[in-house]
């Protein structure tokens, strides 16, 4: 018998046939989609501070390649992520879990030990790109004038 003394009145007093098809909130069991997961292709574009000889793109590239982590470990890359460069571009595709607010802390992280902070920002020109721009300076000229 599924009336209980634990269970609160109002489930008590529902028909036993009721009672067998309720299900738990939490217990269903998630079937396993087997199929192609997401890939995420994000992009850095570094074509101003190359094009003025300030960083090498073959650099930041092997800087992201041995600072990913993936499964909480670096040179984990394996198949799940891969960086490619293309001139000044540097192009990462990885599996679902994948963020590209990571790639920007390890943007930073590079110029930061290149010292270029404070010349150099990673700025986001479209939804799966970034950018590498200067400050813009000028703009203190223009007041003082």
């Amino acid at each position: 018998i599924l009336a209980q003394a634990w269970l609160p009145v109002a489930i008590r007093s529902l028909p036993a046939s009721t009672l067998q098809k309720m299900v738990v909130k939490g217990l269903k069991k998630k079937a396993a989609t087997k199929g192609k997961k997401a890939t995420l292709k994000f992009t850095v574009d570094c074509q101003q501070p190359a094009d003025d000889n300030i960083i090498e793109p073959k650099d930041f590239e092997k800087f992201l390649t041995n600072r990913i982590k993936v499964e909480g470990k670096t040179g984990n890359l394996g198949d799940k992520i891969s960086i490619s460069r293309e001139k000044s571009k540097i192009h990462v595709s990885a599996e679902a879990p994948f963020s590209k607010r990571y790639l920007k802390y390890l943007g930073k992280k590079y110029l930061k030990s290149q010292q270029l902070r404070d010349f150099l920002r990673i700025v986001a020109p479209s939804k799966t790109s970034y950018e590498l721009r200067y400050f813009n300076i000028n703009e203190d000229k223009d007041e003082e004038e």
